[in-house]
């Protein structure tokens, strides 16, 4: 990990070796941070190089499936459409005893906490994704498995550098002490302890000295690309992130119209993160909830909705806060468990989009929720769509949370996301302001086209394509530029943001024959290197001159998440449905065979097939709360 003041570069290196007697198509499925630019994709088999291209997504389709008929060895990488932040990684014609190695690159920003931090997270954990019934849905299938179970270890090792020096780096996992690499301190190092076993998100705090300070990063064009484009010209981002006083903030907050929403679906019931399986996501998300409800101004207008497979609401409508009805809320809050069933979050935000705003009272939305859905774009297009009328805040909360959801609700609803991943931090993060607009001027002598603003906590980070030479003034603050040498990160920054945006665009208009839209997203995404949801990375080794023969065998590597043993048994006694309908939900099929590895056989091989059977039937549905009877309980037990 190299992170530069607010942007990190990530390369990751994935060894395999087909220890079976027979050839191999390894398929894995993996989280990346929701707002990552992947940039750059690779494999090395024995003295070979590949290094793969971005192709319309049905192209490399095609080439990857005919390399494979053909004996050749290929290598696919590609996005989820529904939720860009799972991606499945395919290695295919592997032959026995032979390994591979794959790397992959990715850029991204950093957001800045309530306490200055800058966060960064290296997710380690899929957590099963609920999906509604005629939603789209991730194309990946996921073996999953508890996380204290997955086999893989992790080296780890983060290079800072800013203008600014570096105050100290903390993280969730044990680190080695942080070695500075020059006097002044810009420059430091640090470690993951040895022995870390990759079962748990890697979260990193990095905190600068003098953090309030404006700073900036400039980088010159790509010399091959064209002039006029996005690649050809130069790119600067600047990031502000300005201190405001006190008497301001205090202004701010005397109104508005506050409207909660908790998940209380099953999964809110696992551990909040892997350290403490005592302390659970809901109970988290209450304890949050009721912070910042006994933290709102007398006057304002308030109201709280949770969810599951069905939703519910303390009031019928927004209501005046006040001593007696702060109470009345924080009754019912401290009653809410996880016993709604499955993760259906559009229907009650259509139900408060639909509800009339509180006049002269700015409507702010929070959401708390593990997101563990599958239909995550149509739930950001829902946000996206309502942006005018609602701001929306979003709360992660537990390990493994989906990154794509919690930053999409934020940045399309005008708020800010946070992740709960633990107590130690929460205070200041739910303290933090949720009403300041930054407003950014360029003279009139910088001609730019603006790619993005993005909003990082209290930070405004602006991308843009600079069209002239000289960079001067800005409000009184002035800044030397020294660029250096680069890989065009914020360049690529740039692009996957201009891409979420047109991927955004082209959804309300699926099945349409106008594909104008689509053809700018895949046009993008090849000139820049950068992954979308319509292209993927494809490698094929052409200079295999000895065909892989035989029968070629799938296999799905295990993906981690969180959910112990215990939590699975008390979720599968609290479902709804019958055991034959989670094994048909679950794409499975019933029978003697399925019922004898259900009875006791997966514990014989914790990371193989066998253990999913039941992990499947148990979790990945995600629906209900209750059995219909009694004989169904107890039929599960057995």
């Amino acid at each position: 990990l190299e992170v530069r003041d607010h942007v990190a570069t990530v390369v990751s290196t994935l060894s395999y070796q087909n220890k079976e007697d027979k050839p191999l198509e390894a398929v894995f499925v993996f989280p990346l941070p929701g707002d990552a630019a992947v940039c750059h994709f690779s494999a090395e088999i024995g003295q070979t190089h590949i290094v793969a291209e971005v192709k319309e997504k049905q192209q490399a389709r095609e080439e990857y499936d005919d390399a494979l008929s053909s004996g050749q060895q290929a290598f696919l990488l590609e996005e989820s459409v529904q939720s860009p932040d799972i991606f499945s990684l395919s290695v295919g014609s592997l032959p026995p005893g032979e390994s591979a190695s794959i790397r992959l690159e990715y850029v991204t920003e950093l957001a800045v906490q309530a306490d200055d931090g800058l966060r960064f997270c290296l997710p380690a954990v899929l957590n099963p994704r609920y999906q509604p019934q005629g939603s789209e849905g991730t194309s990946a299938q996921v073996t999953s498995v508890p996380a204290s179970l997955v086999p893989y270890s992790l080296s780890f090792s983060v290079q800072v550098s800013s203008p600014r020096p570096v105050s100290k780096v903390e993280s969730s996992c044990s680190l080695e002490p942080l070695q500075y690499l020059n006097t002044d301190q810009t420059q430091a190092s640090v470690k993951l302890a040895a022995g870390h076993k990759f079962d748990r998100d890697i979260e990193l705090l990095i905190y600068y000295k003098d953090a309030h300070q404006p700073t900036a990063v400039v980088e010159a064009g790509q010399a091959s690309a064209k002039t006029g484009t996005l690649m050809g010209d130069p790119v600067v981002m600047v990031s502000l992130y300005p201190e405001f006083p006190q008497s301001v903030m205090s202004s701010l907050a005397s109104s508005g119209e506050f409207v909660f929403l908790m998940d209380r679906s099953g999964s809110m019931g696992c551990p909040i993160n892997n350290s403490k399986p005592e302390e659970t996501r809901i109970s988290s998300a209450r304890d949050t909830l009721l912070l910042l409800l006994k933290s709102l101004p007398m006057g304002c207008y308030f109201n709280i909705y949770s969810f599951g497979s069905s939703f519910e609401h303390i009031f019928p409508k927004s209501v005046e806060y006040s001593e007696k009805t702060m109470e009345e809320a924080v009754k019912k809050v401290e009653g809410m468990n996880d016993d709604l069933g499955g993760t259906e979050i559009l229907r009650p935000l259509e139900h408060i989009y639909s509800q009339p705003c509180v006049p002269k009272q700015p409507r702010q939305l929070f959401v708390f929720t593990d997101g563990e859905v599958g239909n995550t774009k149509d739930v950001i297009d829902l946000v996206k769509k309502n942006a005018g009328s609602h701001r929306c805040f979003s709360f992660g909360i537990g390990e493994g949370a989906s990154s794509a959801l919690i930053n999409g609700l934020a940045k399309e609803g005008g708020g800010h996301p946070q992740f709960i991943t633990g107590t130690d931090r929460m205070q200041p993060k739910v303290e933090a302001d949720s009403k300041l607009d930054n407003e950014f001027n360029w003279p009139p002598s910088m001609n730019v086209k603006v790619f993005s603003f993005i909003t990082s906590g209290k930070t405004k980070i602006e991308v843009a394509e600079r069209r002239n030479k000289h960079f001067r003034k800005l409000n009184n603050w002035r800044q030397s530029f020294h660029p250096p040498v680069c890989r065009f990160t914020v360049h690529r920054l740039a692009a996957r943001t201009v891409i979420r945006s047109l991927e955004l665009k082209e959804r309300p208009h699926r099945g349409q024959q106008d594909n104008e839209v689509k053809k700018k997203v895949v046009e993008l995404s090849v000139q820049s290197g950068v992954s979308s949801s319509f292209t993927s990375f494809i490698a094929v080794n052409k200079d295999n001159s000895e065909p892989i023969r035989g029968p070629l065998v799938r296999r799905n590597i295990p993906t981690p998440f969180f959910c112990g043993d215990n939590v699975v048994t008390n979720r599968l006694k609290r479902q709804r449905n019958t055991v034959s309908d989670f094994i048909y939900s679950a794409g499975q099929e019933t029978g003697p065979d399925l019922e004898r590895k259900m009875e006791g056989e997966y514990m014989e091989d914790p990371t193989g097939s066998n253990f999913f059977w039941m992990v499947k039937c148990s979790v990945l549905t995600g629906r209900g709360s209750d059995f219909r009877t009694e004989e169904e309980d107890k039929g599960t037990r057995r």
